[in-house]
């Protein structure tokens, strides 16, 4: 696991070091003195190091781990050893366009945005051999059986598609997180940013989607149709306007229907005779 690695200030170090090798000079006149002076300062100065804001460094020793320094500015650590550097910054990853097949098995195209960062620099550095390509094949790995998992859209209520975005991209997240944990890696946030259906299909989807929304209307015009014949048939016996027969009522009704439902102007007939000619 992760933990703070010894150090103290660099300053603080190179002044002392300063301070050692012009105190030796001057107290010896041989010059042995000033060359092992000098030696130990060489070899104290490779513990000297810089971190970033928002970076970090990981410490090793002769390949033991000795820990992670986070804190930014001009640091002394254990001598001799190595210093690896691992960003800590918020960081955004898009993957490609991967073609799969959805749920339905449609081909589809879709793409996300990953926004992640290091929170665990032991498992960045030595859980994975590299916690950046990690992310991104994970991440193309999630998609694809996020995308197997829904189909491209339905009609059935509840059943989720791949179209409803808050609740697709909030289980690819669940899903990236618990692969990326192993990279000491933060998932923040992912989002779709691309998903259509493969070009060979397209065209056929799009004319399919037409026609449900055609028969959408369709359905909502005739059931407005219907309660308008209602209410009139009700307001003509309320008012006392005309007595109907049954026939008659019929033949109204069918008429309105047609004039309420047509997807065309209809031409008025005058009728000269009775009622019923």
């Amino acid at each position: 696991m992760e933990r703070r690695a010894f150090r103290v200030s660099g300053f603080l170090i190179l002044l002392v070091l300063v301070a050692a090798v012009g105190g030796a000079a001057a107290v010896d006149h041989t010059g042995v003195l000033v060359a092992v002076a000098a030696t130990v300062a060489v070899l104290l100065m490779t513990g000297f190091t810089v971190v970033n804001p928002n970076q970090s460094r990981v410490v090793q020793f002769f390949g033991r781990y000795v820990g992670t320094i986070h804190a930014a500015g001009f640091h002394w650590t254990v001598p001799l050893s190595s210093k690896r550097s691992v960003s800590l910054r918020v960081r955004n990853f898009e993957t490609a366009r991967l073609k799969v097949s959805d749920a339905d098995g449609n081909p589809v195209e879709i793409a996300a945005v990953v926004v992640w960062r290091v929170v665990d620099t032991f498992k960045a550095s030595f859980g994975v051999d590299d916690h950046i390509s990690y992310v991104a094949v994970q991440a193309e790995a999630a998609v694809r059986h996020l995308a197997t998992s829904y189909p491209y859209e339905t009609h059935d209520d509840g059943r989720t598609s791949l179209r409803e975005g808050t609740a697709v991209s909030e289980e690819l997240t669940v899903e990236l997180s618990e692969r990326a944990a192993l990279a000491g890696v933060e998932v923040l946030e992912s989002r779709i940013t691309h998903l259509a259906y493969a070009p060979e299909i397209a065209q056929a989807m799009l004319a399919r989607q037409q026609a449900s929304a055609i028969v959408g209307a369709r359905y909502k015009i005739v059931e407005g149709a219907v309660g308008m014949v209602q209410s009139a048939l009700e307001r003509l016996k309320e008012l006392e306007v005309v007595e109907l027969d049954e026939e008659r009522k019929a033949q109204m009704v069918a008429n309105l229907l047609v004039v309420l439902c047509g997807d065309r102007n209809v031409q008025p007939v005058v009728n000269t005779g009775s009622l019923y000619s």
